[in-house]
């Protein structure tokens, strides 16, 4: 049974930066790539950022440059730091595991975290 826990949402300005925290348990694996969602009602949710194994790492255009996905195995906690956040940026955000390709793609993903709200005004 695989747990993953979002930490670290809340309300900020435009150009503030928030850290979002995916703290994993249960029977997880280490090889897997991890990566991090945005859902907005109304529309798809939204491939964000994603880490494999060796700290490779691939992003949304629209975050490139602001957005910094990271992990810390030994725990094993991954992140995602927001910089210069924007109105657009807001969303819940959501942490999932267990991808073996290091895609943008929902259905890549077999377990997911309940979210983290993020609103940037």
């Amino acid at each position: 049974h695989v747990q993953l826990v979002e930490s670290g949402g809340g309300s900020v300005q435009a150009g503030g930066s928030l850290r979002l925290s995916c703290a994993a348990s249960g029977r997880t694996y280490i090889k897997w790539c991890t990566g991090w969602f945005r859902e907005v009602p109304g529309k798809e949710r939204e491939g964000i950022a994603t880490i494999d194994s060796g700290g490779i790492t691939a992003y949304a255009d629209s975050v490139k440059g602001r957005f910094t996905i990271s992990k810390d195995n030994a725990k094993p906690i991954v992140y995602l730091q927001m910089n210069n956040l924007k109105p657009e940026d807001s969303g819940t955000y959501y942490c999932a595991g267990g991808a073996w390709q290091l895609l943008l793609r929902p259905t890549a993903y077999n377990y997911w975290g309940r979210g983290t709200q993020v609103t940037v005004s």
